[in-house]
């Protein structure tokens, strides 16, 4: 039995019909309050909003856009609000478009007709506008750091500087594919980095000049498999992020970008995209609040953790949800201090329901828990952790500044527990949860920790895999740790300190760059030279061979090596002018050439 409220006697194959019950029983309490939605249509900004942004646009989700009709928009200072309904690709329902913003402080109701004309019924939502702080964000400056042995540096590639990453441990055992990650704040560039099992590098996309990167990983956009990250500048003050996620082909070239709506930025912490197509990221924003409740000043500053379903082909919010007005600022771990802005929650994840009922746990760093949110209506339906918790919860259950708090497909809950800053556990773990909703309790169901010891202050995640082994990234500390299903270390790596990666994973990965591989030469004494040939992303070159000529259109193959790693140097003895290179797969077949470059 899922839902909490019910009689823990409800059989547990009875469950389904038990959600359908619940889920309607959610819906009509709804539409029985005039601010709430009714039936199956969610109105962002939420009821009740406390800080929605004055650029805020009016999400109706679940009902077709033809279905929406006689939009109806007034702030008590701004008056009536003209605008415009624009549909959602990935879902029914679509997003009225205001002409102009809202006024800061007021209280703004919008409302709309749903359904078939004779049969429509009116959907409402009542929010206030946030207030914005007189306060400037300060982000870092993006510098790194190189030294030979802990950078790596290629002559092909002299634009890559990627930090070596170094296996100590690599099992027969351990899952195949390779690595993913977002090495920052530490040698060599920061950027977006796939590395092979032996830490051999197989791509690498450094951050743009002051911007880092974020969880790096294989999703799936319209069928297809891509390469999705975050990218933008962080806010070391703030410990968040304010950019962008960018999606790439296996080819890798831009396809797409997921920007936040309403006027925020996207935060480092996620980026999910949905089978449908919308996606779920995270935004942070700065509001003015009466913080005297938890010690702080009346007019002090909060940092409020707001989650989005954004329509990725249109760029509309289907859906928004803040911490703030839903989680009571006493339940933080943390409180006020002085004049800085206070970040009382810190989402860190989002994961569906495996049930597929559009419901999402989200995990909160700041309250050590994590809150189940209804879709329909923002409402928390149960915790795990934290001060209340829905749940008794069994010896090892407990957590502390957690991050990545994910559904797996049995209907366990991974956890990376980081257990820091400050100081709660002796070591970080991940650990694997199970809930009896019958008993309303929750038992430790798997738990791995590192050997030496390992505590890690922030970031972090567990990832699970096809054959039940669990891949670990350490966040703060540049870890990357393999571990099988009964706990014992299958593979691991690191990178140099005091780098770090947000979320590390493990993925099978074939892709041929759309960009022709690089070729460089070198001469050496009389004919010899050293031809340094590769190609950035590349998976399955083989060899290579070498081209030579008296012009850059009368090339022919001198010799041939075969592959040795991300730069394949290869001696020659040719005195022509111009050289090239060619990509081989396994039989020989030329997989790509390089562009002709002169001795």
């Amino acid at each position: 039995m899922r839902r909490l409220g019910v009689a823990a006697t409800v059989r547990s194959d009875a469950r389904a019909s038990l959600l359908a019950l619940l889920s309607a029983a959610v819906a009509l309490s709804a539409l029985a309050a005039p601010a709430h939605a009714a039936a199956a249509v969610a109105v962002s900004p939420l009821n009740g909003t406390p800080d929605a942004s004055p650029r805020t646009q009016i999400s109706f989700l679940g009902a077709p856009a033809k279905a929406i009709s006689d939009v109806a928009v007034k702030g008590s200072r701004s008056g009536r609000h003209s605008g415009r309904l624009k549909a959602y690709v990935s879902a029914p329902g679509a997003s009225f478009l205001p002409a102009r913003g809202f006024t800061p402080g007021e209280s703004v109701t919008a409302s709309a007709l749903v359904g078939p004309r004779g049969h429509a019924q009116r959907v409402s939502t009542t929010f206030t506008v946030a207030r914005p702080p007189d306060h400037t964000i300060v982000f870092g400056n993006g510098t790194y750091r190189t030294r030979p042995g802990l950078v790596q540096s290629f002559v092909s590639q002299p634009q890559l500087q990627p930090p070596a990453v170094f296996v100590s441990t690599h099992a027969p055992a351990a899952s195949p594919g390779d690595i993913f990650l977002t090495p920052t704040a530490g040698w060599g560039q920061a950027g977006a980095m796939i590395v092979g099992e032996q830490g051999q590098l197989v791509w690498f996309h450094p951050a743009p000049k002051g911007d880092d990167m974020a969880d790096f990983q294989v999703e799936t956009y319209r069928g297809a498999p891509v390469l999705v990250w975050w990218q933008g500048r962080v806010s070391r003050e703030l410990g968040v992020g304010f950019g962008t996620d960018e999606i790439y082909s296996s080819s890798y070239r831009p396809i797409g970008t997921i920007s936040a709506g309403n006027g925020y930025q996207a935060d480092l912490h996620e980026a999910q995209i949905t089978p449908q197509g919308s996606a779920f990221i995270s935004a942070y924003t700065l509001v003015d609040a009466d913080l005297s409740s938890v010690g702080g000043p009346r007019d002090g500053i909060l940092q409020d953790a707001v989650l989005q379903e954004v329509d990725v082909a249109t760029g509309l919010v289907m859906f928004e949800w803040h911490a703030y007005g839903h989680v009571a600022l006493a339940d933080s771990r943390t409180r006020p201090y002085g004049g800085r802005p206070w970040d009382f929650f810190h989402i860190n994840s989002v994961s569906l329901d495996p049930w597929g009922d559009g419901n999402f746990i989200v995990s909160s760093r700041n309250t050590w828990a994590a809150y189940e949110i209804n879709h329909i209506s923002g409402a928390v339906m149960w915790r795990l952790g934290g001060d209340h918790p829905s749940f008794h919860m069994g010896a090892g259950t407990g957590f502390a500044w957690q991050h990545d708090v994910r559904w797996q497909p049995d209907h366990t809950l991974t956890i990376f527990d980081d257990g820091a800053t400050p100081k709660e556990h002796s070591q970080s773990r991940a650990i694997r949860e199970r809930i009896d909703w019958r008993h309303r309790s929750v038992e430790l169901a798997g738990r791995y920790v590192h050997t030496p010891p390992l505590l890690t202050g922030s970031q972090g995640n567990d990832q699970l895999l096809p054959d039940g082994d669990s891949f670990v990234g350490w966040g703060e500390l540049p870890y990357l740790t393999e571990f099988g299903p009964s706990g014992e270390t299958l593979f691991d790596a690191h990178f140099p300190a005091p780098g770090q990666s947000y979320r590390a994973y493990r993925f099978s990965w074939s892709a041929t760059p759309a960009a022709p591989p690089a070729a460089a030469v070198r001469a050496g004494e009389g004919a010899a030279a050293t031809v340094y040939a590769s190609w950035n992303g590349a998976t399955a070159v083989s060899g290579w061979s070498v081209l030579a000529g008296p012009s850059p259109s009368s090339l022919s193959p001198i010799a041939s090596s075969p592959s040795t790693g991300f730069e394949t140097a290869i001696a020659v003895s040719s005195g022509d002018a111009y050289f090239a290179v060619q990509a081989l797969g396994a039989e020989g077949r030329v997989l790509g050439t390089s562009a002709a470059v002169k001795r």
